[in-house]
């Protein structure tokens, strides 16, 4: 049997209506102990992907754990992203168990979760698998995840991926937003987004666009 290809993108890339990101636990005691990832590349991957996903419209929710008697505020690279917008402050480690929660996953009802936040072994396995075994699909962002050791991260993201969970990175996240730099609505907003937190990619744009314009698309 023959196989036609067409110029599509498959069903299981990302798109910004599809899916609600869940950022978890982003806050400065929790981040401490945090040794599996540098504490600027977990705070500059933190602001890439709220960024794209508030310029893209993608449906978020923002969750602390004992925020006021314990672990302290979000990130503000993450709260600026989204001025005003609602933290749900729990009591549970796992964030599929919080009714408020999951009253507004189910409000927003989107098939498709992406995870974010720390630690990968407890507060981002707990509401993967959670949400795996009740049907939906999960995708985690590993670079904007941490642990109290890289043995904790890697075998947590283990566990998940053979759950059935999709791991990508934070930059992966953006540029899948974009797809396209023949999109121009949203192709100044995603490069911006990349040249202030993408790192050496990041740069790379500064250089080409300052050196000779270049423009991804024309």
């Amino acid at each position: 049997m023959s196989v036609t290809a067409t110029p599509t993108p498959g069903s299981k890339l990302l798109k910004p209506s599809d899916h609600t990101l869940i950022l978890i636990d982003f806050q400065s005691q929790m981040s401490f102990a945090t040794k599996s990832i540098d504490a600027v590349n977990l705070r500059n991957n933190a602001a890439l992907i709220s960024n794209g996903a508030k310029g893209f419209g993608v449906s978020t929710i923002l969750t602390t754990v004992a925020e006021k008697s314990f672990s302290g505020p979000m990130f503000s690279e993450i709260t600026d992203a989204f001025p005003g917008q609602k933290l749900f402050d729990r009591t549970s480690m796992n964030t599929w168990e919080d009714a408020a929660v999951i009253e507004e996953v189910n409000r927003i009802g989107k098939p498709r979760i992406v995870l974010a936040g720390l630690w990968t072994s407890v507060c981002i396995v707990g509401p993967a698998l959670s949400a795996i075994d009740q049907g939906f699909e999960v995708l985690v962002i590993a670079d904007a995840c941490g642990d109290v050791s890289t043995e904790a991260h890697e075998r947590a993201m283990e566990r998940m991926v053979q759950a059935g969970a999709q791991p990508m990175t934070s930059l992966q996240y953006l540029l899948e937003l974009q797809r396209d730099w023949a999109r121009t609505e949203t192709y100044d907003m995603t490069t911006g987004i990349a040249k202030k937190f993408g790192g050496a990619y990041g740069l790379g744009i500064i250089y080409a666009k300052s050196m000779f314009g270049a423009s991804e698309g024309h």
